[in-house]
């Protein structure tokens, strides 16, 4: 019997802790899915790379909506990004899902992003939106749930893992922010971890 998901409880840490604890863990949609091995928070305040910091919209999504809620967006007109809301006394803001390791149904997978190896069909938020089928649709959703189809559900031991904290990428204000958070060693992740990057759990 599979372990239920994790519930709305897990997001109301503050965004850099629940981003590193999410490394290990399996996120599945509808049925698809595949290994957490990149992720980044992103601060509700005082963060100029957060949406909040310059679209109204944002702050409001964040005051109307619970811990764990999806927040899915287009980015540049051209793939779906999904994040999860924390939102908690440690802080409010956003946990961005970078990438995964295929686990599940890489059949319908391979369908979206044909030519693409394996490992690579989910390396980077959105051909991971893209492999998943998942869009518009699942702005606002209260996603975590007792299902065995879609959900974040327990993985490996954090402390088994071999996590790494790097500055975050594809943004151009607060980049040196060490909030980016990989697998080390994974083949799937969206861009190598930089030089600055440090070990978290050996």
């Amino acid at each position: 019997m599979r372990s239920p998901s994790l519930n709305s409880d897990f997001f109301t840490a503050a965004p850099p802790a629940c981003a590193a604890a999410l490394i290990g863990m399996e996120f599945r949609w509808h049925g698809c899915g595949g290994i957490i091995v990149e992720t980044e928070a992103y601060a509700a305040v005082d963060d100029p790379a957060c949406h909040t910091f310059f679209r109204k919209g944002a702050r409001d999504f964040v005051n109307q909506h619970p811990a764990g809620t999806a927040y899915v967006y287009l980015n540049y007109g051209i793939h779906w990004l999904f994040n999860v809301l924390v939102k908690g006394p440690e802080g409010e803001g956003f946990v961005l899902i970078r990438a995964l390791q295929p686990t599940l149904d890489l059949d319908a997978m391979r369908q979206r992003r044909p030519a693409s190896r394996d490992d690579q069909l989910c390396a980077g938020p959105g051909r991971l939106t893209r492999a998943l089928g998942l869009g518009r649709e699942a702005h606002g959703q209260g996603f975590l749930r007792a299902c065995p189809q879609t959900g974040i559900f327990p993985g490996e031991s954090q402390q088994s893992i071999a996590l790494l904290a790097d500055h975050r990428i594809g943004i151009s204000k607060a980049i040196d922010r060490p909030w980016r958070f990989l697998l080390a060693g994974s083949r799937s992740l969206s861009k190598a971890p930089s030089h600055k990057a440090v070990t978290l759990h050996p």
